[in-house]
């Protein structure tokens, strides 16, 4: 087993570029929204949906370059690791939810 820093599978690549994305939305959505209560839910709502959907894509196409195409990258592993946290982020708002 060959340990890496930068993926070799394409899936690879896709799964640590939604990470990215999902990092820089998650950021850009706080300097948008501010720190005050007085910010638009809509708003919030809306990018809160788009981050956890980019979180669960990266997690699943992670998942699968770790688990289909033997993808052994630490950059991987971080960014499945990251869009399972995500994904128990979206569990535990549907759990809120009723």
């Amino acid at each position: 087993m060959h340990v890496t820093i930068l993926p070799k599978t394409p899936l690879g690549r896709w799964s640590v570029v939604l990470g990215v994305v999902w990092i820089l939305l998650l950021v850009l959505s706080e300097v948008i929204l501010g720190p005050g209560p007085d910010y638009n839910m809509a708003l919030a709502y809306t990018l809160s949906i788009i981050d956890m959907g980019i979180a669960a894509a990266a997690f699943i196409t992670g998942l699968i370059s770790i688990l289909k195409n033997k993808e052994r990258s630490i950059l991987v592993f971080l960014t499945t690791a990251i869009g399972l946290y995500g994904l128990i982020g979206v569990v535990s708002l549907l759990g809120l939810a009723k």
